[in-house]
């Protein structure tokens, strides 16, 4: 009898601790850690341009543009 109270406590143990620290899922191509994701803090980056380097590709096309000027110039 000793044995079955030890297995059952052992599963119920394992059990609780399975339960309590949840599982990784993906849910809408959100990798969530844990069941505690609804209380957790939302990290938000604000939209921002695709491309990041706008003003340095205006800035060549700029230069681009005055060495054509000045080459029609001659």
């Amino acid at each position: 009898m000793s044995w079955l109270k030890t297995g059952l406590c052992g599963l119920t143990l394992a059990t609780l601790a399975v339960g309590s620290t949840g599982c990784q899922i993906t849910e809408g191509g959100q990798t969530l850690p844990s069941s505690w994701y609804l209380t957790d803090d939302v990290q938000y980056f604000a939209p921002g341009p695709e491309f990041k380097l706008s003003r340095e590709a205006a800035a060549q096309k700029a230069f681009k543009s005055d060495l054509e000027a000045q080459r029609a110039g001659r």
